[in-house]
């Protein structure tokens, strides 16, 4: 209840600190329109303003160049982020504002800033397969198929060896049995492990704790950004830290690889 007070505070003050921005935002905005990116990128590259460096990596594996992240990236919990002016300004040149179901701001973004952007909810999930679907989704409605296309072929190169490394670091040459959080289970898909149960995103019951600790997991996949604490104390499994953001530079990549090697750390037990 608390962080549903806080949130509504947030977009109440959030309309009332901005309301006089509208008015500016909205004519620099009717005269930008025809200098903008169009979706299908015959009048240049697409103007993209994301929420968060997530969002930004999706954007710029898509073939996006010109993007622009919203929260920075030291906002632990991003639906928490209050928007500044400033970030009206960014959103009121944009073609495309990209965001997530669970961010309850974005809406109220373009609504204030008079944006005649496209608002496009992403599915943020690091699973590879749906990845793959967002960022061709994401180029097509850009106009950069065909660099959404070539990140695609990168990302399947890097994926399928890391892969293939983390495989051959099975404990006794065995699929290491792991709980993972929900947002965290794309790890376990990576190291081909088997997850024997999921938790959360709200912290873990005494029943769960039970049922999660007679599955003898080797390992615990943390959510770093979610985390509820040590979720299996005194059941011997190795709690992994997994970082679902990539960092500024909008590279998702690095986030794929800094798993394998907490994952590859875990399983060898150093």
């Amino acid at each position: 209840m608390a962080r549903t007070r806080g949130r509504i505070t947030s977009l109440l003050a959030l309309s009332a600190a901005l309301a006089a921005l509208v008015t500016g935002c909205g004519s620099d905005t009717d005269s930008d329109t025809s200098s903008k990116a169009g979706a299908d990128g015959t009048k240049g590259k697409p103007v993209v303003v994301v929420t968060t460096t997530w969002e930004g990596a999706f954007a710029k594996a898509a073939g996006a160049e010109d993007v622009t992240v919203i929260v920075p990236q030291s906002v632990h919990h991003a639906p928490d982020y209050d928007p500044k002016p400033s970030d009206l300004a960014a959103v009121a040149k944009a073609d495309f504002v990209l965001y997530a179901p669970f961010e309850p701001y974005a809406e109220k973004i373009k609504e204030a800033a008079g944006s005649k952007a496209e608002l496009v909810e992403v599915n943020l999930d690091n699973d590879a397969d749906k990845v793959n679907a967002e960022v061709a989704r994401l180029g097509k409605l850009f106009g950069t198929e065909d660099a959404a296309a070539t990140w695609k072929t990168t990302f399947a190169t890097e994926y399928a060896k890391l892969s293939t490394d983390l495989k051959a670091a099975w404990p006794g040459g065995k699929s290491p049995d792991v709980v993972s959080q929900v947002f965290t289970a794309w790890a376990a898909k990576l190291a081909g492990a088997t997850t024997v149960g999921t938790y959360g995103p709200e912290a873990v019951t005494p029943a769960q704790l039970a049922e999660l600790s007679r599955k003898k997991p080797l390992l615990v996949l943390d959510n770093a950004h979610m985390s509820t604490g040590t979720v299996l104390p005194d059941s011997g499994a190795e709690q992994v830290k997994i970082v679902n953001y990539p960092g500024d530079d909008l590279d998702l990549l690095p986030v794929y690889r800094n798993a394998a090697a907490e994952l590859a750390k875990a399983m060898s037990g150093s």
